[in-house]
Order: C-alpha cells, then structure tokens, then sequence
C-alpha cells in the first residue's frame, strides 16, 4: 500500500498529514533500534536521577506540614506557610543570610577567577612534562577528604604547637588563634576552597583553551601583539562563553557553601560568623527533630537558588551572551 496523497489546485500530490506521521515515527523506531545500545547505556543515569532527585522531591511537602514521625507523612497536620513565616520572623534569619552571602561573595571574587588565571598559566607552559606534572599535582588536593583538610588545618594553625604560629611567635613573639578569631573564618575556608579545588577547576578551562584556533595567535605575532595583549584579546574571549556558563551555574549556588567544611571549622568561639543555612539546617532538622522546620529552610535556599540561576541566564542574554538555555 502506498503512501496516502493529497490532490492539490495544480493537480499535484502531496503527502498526507498521516502519511507525514508515518514516516516522522517510522523513522522514530529505525533511530531506537540503530542506537538502542546508547539508549542502555542512558538508562542508569535516568534511574539515578529519577530516585535519587525526582521521587524525594515529594518531601518538599514536609515544608507545608507539621510533621509527626508517629503520624506519618500524610496524616501529619498542614500548616501552610507557618514555618516560613517563623524562620523569616527568627532573630537569626539575618545573621544566616549575612554570613552565607558573605561567603558566595568571597567564593566569587576569589576562587570562580582562581582556576581560570591557573588554566591561562598553565596553557603558557609549553613543556609538555612540566605542563603534565603540574597539572597532576593541583589534581590531587580535589581527592584528599574535607576532614583530612580540615585536621591539616588544625595542625598548621593551633596555638599549640602548630607551626604557622611558631614562625609567627618567633618572628613577631606574638600568635594569632586563627581557628577560634571569628574575623578570620571566612578568609580560612576560602583559602581551603582554593587549595583543595583550583587545580580541578581548570580543566573546563583548559579544554575550553584547547579550542582556540591557533591561527589567531600567529596573526596576533605577526601584528606585533606581545603575550599579555594575545590573552587579552584572544585567550578571554575565546573562552568567555564557558565563564559566563558556570557564572551562571555558580549563581544558583550562592547559598550553599558546603555543610561538611563549615561544620568541621565551626568552635563555640567563631559561631557568630561560621553558622550558615547548611549548618543551620543539620542543627534544626536531625539534632532537634524539627523536620518541617527545617525542610522550609531548605526549601526557601532552592527557591532562591533557581531564581538567582534563571536570572543570571536572563541577563547574560541580554548582552548578547549564550546562557545555559
């Protein structure tokens, strides 16, 4: 049976809107059964993401209830936007949020350029061994433990016999406690960030430096461009796009700073400027049992996170720059 056509003023045929649906899904199933191994392959990733992302967004529900372990999920009380309202009302909303933001700030004009000047550095390195053996050794700090930072922290620093403060004492005969001064626990988990992630930061931004096209370069020697001016002019731009991305992603993230970290450095003497809503939400939810409670904290830093994200995207496509959509 041939393909069903339709008569037209010029006396032609043309194909029918069923026709046209038949091949659109013959041509459907041929793809599936050419590339069904790649389809396998695809299906632990959609399971990961379906129970592990998509299923325990139900509980999200906590937030609008007062939860009751001995009642259980559904038959515990809705209370609406009750929690809400009593963490916006907490004396210590503001200092959460001031301490968080304080922290995204820093991370954001101190370790988001980090990786990309490390990468502009090391695509400079044109021994091909130096280049390699660098690399392996900013790769590592990546997948050494939080805790194990945080103890080599401890050593370094502590007033007892730590060394930063033995030089310091011998040099200056004073030492300063940086693991309880609270003016100085922001500047330590920024500068653990930096250690631990930099070197891995830049392989997006090496990968991204490996696509420049090497023409644009020998024209830049030949119209007497020094190195600075070739990095400037060509290395940044080329490579913007891929900042400006994870600018953008990085965005979404500005009230997560990582609980494991600021938990690990926060002491009785430096909690005034060390809680944040992750440390926050651990205390309230699994060492108080408000579930609900803080599950509408949690919520409330998702919210905001998307926001901040389709915002970023909103803008940077307003100058004219590609966004994550």
């Amino acid at each position: 049976m041939g393909p069903v056509t339709t008569p037209t003023d010029r006396g032609e045929t043309k194909p029918s809107g069923q026709s046209i649906a038949l091949a659109s899904e013959s041509r459907v199933l041929r793809r599936l059964k050419r590339d069904k191994w790649l389809y396998v392959l695809l299906l632990p990733g959609l399971l990961y993401f379906l129970l592990f992302k998509y299923v325990p967004m139900w509980g999200v529900l906590l937030a609008f209830k007062n939860y009751q372990p001995f009642t259980g999920f559904w038959k515990s009380e809705w209370v609406g936007l009750e929690h809400f309202h009593n963490f916006f009302q907490n004396p210590d909303f503001f200092r959460l949020l001031r301490n968080t933001l304080l922290l995204s700030l820093y991370n954001l004009l101190f370790f988001f350029p980090a990786p990309i000047v490390l990468a502009l550095m090391l695509n400079e390195v044109r021994i091909s061994i130096y280049k390699r053996t660098i690399q392996t050794l900013i790769y590592v700090p990546h997948f050494i433990s939080i805790v194990i930072v945080a103890s080599i922290s401890y050593v370094l620093l502590t007033t007892e016999g730590g060394i930063v403060n033995e030089l310091l004492f011998q040099y200056t005969g004073q030492k300063i406690n940086f693991l309880a001064d609270p003016d100085w626990f922001r500047p330590l988990i920024i500068l653990q960030t930096i250690w631990k992630e930099c070197g891995w930061g830049t392989i997006i931004f090496l990968a991204a430096l490996a696509g420049v096209d090497a023409e644009q370069y020998e024209a830049a020697v030949m119209d007497g461009a020094n190195r600075w001016r070739q990095i400037w002019h060509i290395t940044l731009p080329s490579i913007r796009s891929t900042i400006i991305i994870l600018l953008i992603l990085r965005m979404g993230d500005v009230l997560e700073n990582g609980f494991e970290q600021i938990y690990l450095m926060t002491n009785a003497l430096n909690r005034e400027k060390a809680d944040v809503f992750d440390t926050y939400v651990y205390i309230m939810g699994i060492t108080q049992g408000a579930f609900s409670y803080s599950t509408a904290v949690g919520l409330f830093k998702s919210i905001v996170g998307v926001i901040l994200v389709f915002s970023s995207n909103y803008i940077a496509k307003k100058f004219g720059q590609s966004g994550i959509y």
